[in-house]
């Protein structure tokens, strides 16, 4: 059963209203992930991927990440959109999240901008901000998404929306 989204107030969007094939557009809000007490990445430049139920998936600069803060991990997983992914561990502290970001070193064309731009589970994380505005992380584990309060649902991800 589809579920009934959300009306989006002003200034929000609804996950709704976002397509499917994805698509990517690029962002200029101010992310920072924190791992092990310390700042592993900060970027005012990322590009977000919009799927239609999905909360936005940020993807940041490899440069925008703190040296050594990540480590390649085993395994790889395959887009239907973007292609294949390579898995990262992110390390920050005395703190290691394994296989807890990702990367399409090659992606498809419609994806291109992506190529080298890291993302990764903010659930896995100390935290993630967008512009000062602490992240939530997709509902389920499964997924990449951010949910904010610029975002409204509901979300792909927990009990019963397998099948969205």
């Amino acid at each position: 059963m589809r579920p009934v989204p959300e009306q989006p107030a002003p200034g929000q969007e609804s996950v709704w209203d976002y397509p499917r094939p994805p698509r990517v557009e690029e962002s200029a809000e101010v992310v920072e992930v924190r791992l092990g007490g310390v700042v592993v990445a900060r970027t005012a430049l990322s590009w977000r991927v919009l799927e239609t139920s999905h909360p936005p998936t940020y993807y940041l600069p490899r440069g925008a990440f703190a040296p050594g803060s990540l480590r390649a991990a085993s395994g790889h997983s395959v887009c239907e959109w973007k292609g294949r992914a390579d898995y990262l561990d992110v390390l920050g502290g005395d703190a290691v999240a394994a296989r807890a970001a990702w990367t399409y070193p090659r992606p498809t064309a419609a994806f291109a901008v992506l190529a080298d731009a890291v993302a990764l589970y903010p659930g896995l994380m100390d935290s993630c901000t967008v512009d000062g505005e602490r992240v939530q992380p997709q509902p389920g584990g499964f997924y990449g998404g951010w949910v904010t309060s610029r975002v409204v649902g509901p979300f792909k991800g927990g009990p019963g929306s397998l099948g969205w």
